[in-house]
């Protein structure tokens, strides 16, 4: 058996037009259509090769977004996503111009990426990273988050 890709990430949201204002609006992604025998609420967005699949809380008993992850917010060691951008400094401005607070970052990974956090509408913890030729160099040390 071989992977072939990670097709689609599902997670469940309160609010469907904050969701569609982030992902679509901030951060640019196209919305694609579902399946027309879906009969609860919800939204896709394509993100490279890959999407995003958006369930509205009150269709599930899933709770929607995640634990905050307190200090381990600053370095990274979080439950989280990961998407990656041709350009983290422009993601930046693009995000500051909506006025989405960064949570971490930019900080080097140590191995030639350059990664920023926020948070979107339900907390959900998102990483945006580019790969950026010489950030291994001067990449601060990470180590256990108490």
């Amino acid at each position: 058996m071989t992977f072939k890709t990670l097709a689609h990430n599902g997670l469940v949201v309160r609010d469907l037009a904050k969701t569609r204002w982030f992902y679509g609006t901030v951060l640019g992604m196209p919305e694609t259509v579902r399946p027309k025998t879906f009969k609860f609420d919800g939204a896709w967005f394509t993100c490279g090769d890959s999407e995003l699949h958006f369930i509205l809380a009150v269709h599930t008993t899933a709770p929607a977004g995640w634990a905050d992850p307190g200090p381990a917010t600053k370095s990274g060691l979080a439950t989280h996503m990961a998407i990656e951008v041709d350009d983290l400094s422009a993601m930046q401005t693009r995000l500051q111009s909506h006025n989405i607070e960064i949570a971490a970052g930019p900080i080097a990974r140590g191995d030639g990426v350059m990664q920023l956090y926020v948070f979107d509408p339900d907390h959900y913890f998102v990483e945006f990273f580019q790969w950026v030729k010489g950030s291994e160099v001067n990449a601060p040390e990470r180590g256990i988050v108490n």
